[in-house]
């Protein structure tokens, strides 16, 4: 008789623990997905932001080729940081065209002899790319991001962005990236 109750205790115990081991386990896919959907969301809010910040800079400059953001031309990353910049291209001709765009370093002197324009050229995320554009339309935002590592020194390196239109200039902007 003794045999039995144990035996049946032994398995009332593992029914148990299977049962909280479930519960466990689909907390922890909710929590997780959760956690994904509030970072996605997020993103989208950031993006949307920086659109309409893109936006505006278009509707305050009639003609104006590109939209820049930030519009100060200033980044300042620090190391091990990833920060960028975003940009607008509109199509001011009345057919499509295809865009291409550039990101090169311009002067990577002050950062010291360790740090050269290669170096420079390697912190660059999504620097180059293309787009077809309508006519009087604008691009979605273009981020362009940097990948500063903790070896790079304190300094300052200009850059040039440079569009064209049809493989013919179109537009640039110089800019600035600061390392702290």
């Amino acid at each position: 008789m003794k045999k039995k109750t144990g035996a049946m205790e032994m398995s009332v115990g593992t029914l148990v623990t299977i049962v909280l081991l479930m519960i466990v386990l689909v907390l922890g896919i909710f929590f997780i997905q959760k956690i994904f959907f509030t970072g996605t969301n997020a993103i989208d809010i950031i993006d949307s932001q920086v659109q309409s910040q893109l936006q505006k800079l278009f509707s305050s400059e009639e003609g104006a080729k590109i939209a820049f953001y930030p519009t100060s031309g200033d980044i300042t990353i620090k190391k091990g940081d990833f920060k960028g910049f975003a940009f607008q291209i509109r199509n001011n001709d009345v057919e499509q065209a295809t865009f291409a765009y550039t990101t090169t370093v311009i002067d990577a002197s002050k950062c010291g002899s360790t740090f050269n324009e290669v170096d420079a050229e390697d912190m660059l995320l999504a620097g180059t790319g293309s787009k077809n554009i309508g006519p009087g339309d604008t691009s979605e935002a273009i981020l362009v991001r940097f990948r500063v590592p903790e070896s790079a020194p304190p300094c300052n390196i200009g850059y040039q962005l440079e569009v064209t239109k049809d493989s013919v200039a179109y537009t640039g902007k110089n800019f600035f990236l600061t390392i702290k």
